[in-house]
């Protein structure tokens, strides 16, 4: 280990959920500090490239409030996520972490942006829309919505994608056509779509087995290819990883599953990927854990 770090917020607890690598050589985390749906407030913490803080905001009054991805631009980061159940979306300053815009949508319910990516003509939004469960901040049970805003933050239009996406996860953009993956009604099953740039779909595509199937990974290779990770129950004890590579057309050229690192009774391990990246050969590295979620393998170890 060459340095760690840790960076606290306001509240109880912080926890981050995502991670960006920026030009300057330093990392952008973002997350919530406290707890949803009562104490939360997004967190954006901004370190150089030895983990030494640069500065950290908040923002939100404590309650459902969510940072849940962001992007770099020339002048600035792009963070969205949810202020007081409401889609948000905040461009911040570089250098200081001072606030450049701040803009919220109500775009149904209780609603999110999950992800965002820049585009020639402003900046598009995946998340959900009329979640069922508010307080979940993997799976909300609502509907998979994209929104589409200006440069500064104003919502343009939206189209909801519930037939397709319960809740769109990631989004690329490749040609100026646009992939979105997420999870599909009831979490069944990874969901994989293709749009244009106005937002109309040109295809989509399922991918899992007869049980629990929950993406939430993406990204894109140099040839085109999709990968995709997440974890599953289909065919497995319990949940283990399962990754996909597709073709630039949905069409599916590999799939693994793996799982127990330390040789446990499988069906007592919880294997979680949250994160992939493609690597120049080919394939892909994933981000995921393991452990005994819920303490049954120490209670019950050596029994069948």
């Amino acid at each position: 280990m060459q340095w760690n770090t840790e960076v606290d917020g306001s509240e109880e607890e912080s926890h981050g959920h995502y991670i960006l690598s920026c030009t300057d050589g330093g990392f952008l985390q973002i997350g919530e500090t406290g707890f949803v749906p009562n104490s939360a407030k997004i967190l954006v913490v901004k370190t150089d490239n030895n983990g030494n803080l640069s500065w950290k905001k908040e923002f939100g009054n404590a309650g459902n409030n969510l940072g849940n991805s962001a992007i770099e631009t020339s002048d600035g980061y792009i963070i969205c996520g949810a202020l007081s159940e409401n889609s948000t979306i905040i461009k911040l300053n570089k250098s200081d972490g001072s606030l450049l815009y701040q803009k919220t949508a109500d775009n149904g319910g209780n609603d999110a942006y999950e992800d965002l990516i820049i585009t020639p003509t402003g900046i598009v939004t995946v998340g959900y829309v009329r979640a069922e469960d508010n307080t979940n901040t993997f799976y909300t049970g609502g509907e998979g919505y994209i929104t589409f805003l200006d440069s500064n933050g104003v919502k343009l239009n939206g189209v909801n994608i519930n037939q397709y996406l319960s809740q769109a996860y990631r989004i690329k953009i490749i040609n100026n056509e646009l992939y979105i993956s997420g999870l599909t009604d009831g979490a069944n099953d990874y969901g994989l779509v293709k749009a244009d740039s106005a937002g109309n779909i040109l295809w989509h595509t399922r991918y899992g087995g007869n049980s629990s199937d929950h993406c939430f990974g993406m990204d894109i290779g140099m040839d085109g290819s999709v990968f995709l990770t997440g974890h599953t129950l289909s065919g497995t004890e319990n949940w283990d990883t399962y990754t996909l590579k597709v073709d630039p057309s949905g069409n599916k050229i590999w799939e693994t599953k793996a799982g127990n690192p330390r040789g446990f009774k499988p069906k007592f391990i919880h294997d979680e990927a949250w994160g992939i990246k493609s690597t120049s050969d080919g394939g892909c590295i994933i981000v995921a854990g393991t452990g005994d979620e819920y303490g049954r393998y120490r209670r019950r170890c050596g029994n069948d």
